[in-house]
């Protein structure tokens, strides 16, 4: 049981802090949560719903490099940086650079693939009490390859292979046979097999906090300003004017984790890549999600119809969204997928994922302050992290030793 049922406060109501504080609450633990936009309201509402736990090589990649000229010049590619923010990323671009060279991808990808090979078993774990098998298909995902020569697809093939990931090369009609839909300009397509993905994630963030709520826990949606460590307690205010004491805080606020994690006494390098989604109106079309390798996208079945998503886009947290990042993906789509006709999106969205330079969360206690904790920067990977983020922070409050080194996730590795 938590240590004299502490009081924790979680900051953030996004999947991480939404798992942390259901992970808290089951521990013992008096848990409040905070948001001041409410559950689950900004990148956890419409990400792509994809456990991808076979994503264990960091996006800082030597590969990525040939690539970004034609990637920023197509205006339907798959990365777009807006030319008023390009000088603030700088720094951060810089940073990515250097995380590129093959110690720190090496030593990154180590870490990545720790996470990701816990990741399923934790939400298991975490979503025991709370019908797991409805919320989560284990139904694996495709890796399409469209122009790559058998000779590319082979490489990408084995390097997964030699990172301990469950994959098979699928060829042409084995291709249609597993998804009668896709396209004939899908010669190759690695089948991830030990994969899950979501029909509805943000259903799936309201009933976490639904079992959370059920068994105690407490929610307000307010925003925290600030955050005050006191010797054995923190302090939080709030924009009420609130003063608020808790035995720990955790802080999961995302890509707006900067300012925060600066009033504690970290300067930390995270940006936000801003991702976009569109909905189309089409059932039954497919039964896994399924990326393509070359376009950069991602399409999911969801109860509501196929999710379009993907696409990065670097225009900081205030930038008015820009929907047609969002619907350029219908005519990605419809080279992979027979039947799909024009003006079919019903709806877009974009969301802000957090991103550090060398592709890993933070996951610690502060060096600074024991009740301090942090669980932010989860990248493209926050939905498939987040429990197994939860049951570390959990091991954290709880004294215990945690099951992974923390080491490469510590917040002052910068």
């Amino acid at each position: 049981m938590a240590p004299k049922k502490q009081n924790i406060a979680v900051i953030g109501a996004g999947i991480v802090g939404l798992c942390t504080a259901k992970r808290l609450q089951d521990l013992g633990f008096s848990v409040t949560l905070f948001d001041p936009a409410g559950i689950a309201q900004r990148c956890s509402k419409g990400n792509a719903g994809h456990f991808a736990s076979e994503q264990v090589f960091p996006l800082a990649s030597a590969k990525l490099l040939p690539k970004l000229p034609s990637m920023l010049l197509n205006p339907l590619g798959p990365l777009r940086i807006d030319w008023r923010y390009a000088l603030k990323m700088l720094p951060w671009f810089f940073n990515f650079l250097l995380n590129m060279r093959p110690t720190p991808f090496k030593k990154h990808t180590q870490a990545l693939r720790a996470l990701n090979e816990s990741a399923l078993a934790a939400y298991q774990e975490l979503l025991a009490d709370c019908d797991y098998g409805s919320l989560i298909t284990k139904n694996g995902s495709l890796l399409t390859f469209e122009t790559s020569s058998a000779e590319q697809v082979e490489k990408t093939y084995l390097a997964f292979k030699a990172q301990g990931v469950s994959v098979e090369w699928l060829k042409g009609k084995e291709i249609q046979a597993l998804e009668p839909t896709l396209s004939d300009n899908v010669n190759h397509a690695l089948l991830f097999c030990d994969v899950g993905h979501s029909s509805d994630p943000h259903a799936l963030c309201l009933h976490i906090y639904q079992c959370f709520a059920q068994s105690g826990g407490m929610f307000a949606r307010t925003h925290i300003t600030e955050v005050t460590p006191q010797s054995t307690q923190v302090t939080l205010l709030t924009d009420k004017g609130e003063h608020l004491t808790f035995d720990k805080i955790v802080l999961c606020t995302g890509a707006w984790s900067k300012a925060l994690a600066k009033q504690l006494g970290f300067k930390v390098p995270l940006d936000t890549e801003r991702g976009y989604h569109a909905m189309l109106n089409t059932h039954g079309a497919l039964s896994r999600p399924v990326a393509s390798a070359e376009r950069q996208f991602i399409i999911t079945p969801m109860q509501s119809g196929l999710r379009l998503a993907g696409t990065v886009e670097f225009a900081g947290l205030d930038a008015p969204e820009r929907k047609e990042r969002a619907t350029m993906l219908l005519a990605h789509a419809q080279q992979l997928v027979q039947g799909l006709e024009q003006n079919q999106v019903t709806q877009t969205w974009m969301g802000c994922r957090p991103s550090l330079p060398d592709s890993l969360p933070v996951i610690c206690q502060s060096p600074k302050h024991d009740s301090i904790l942090f669980a932010f920067g989860h990248q493209h990977l926050g939905l498939t992290q987040a429990a197994i983020t939860a049951k570390l922070v959990g091991q954290l409050c709880m004294g215990e030793q945690p099951d992974l080194d923390l080491t490469p996730y510590r917040i002052d590795r910068f």
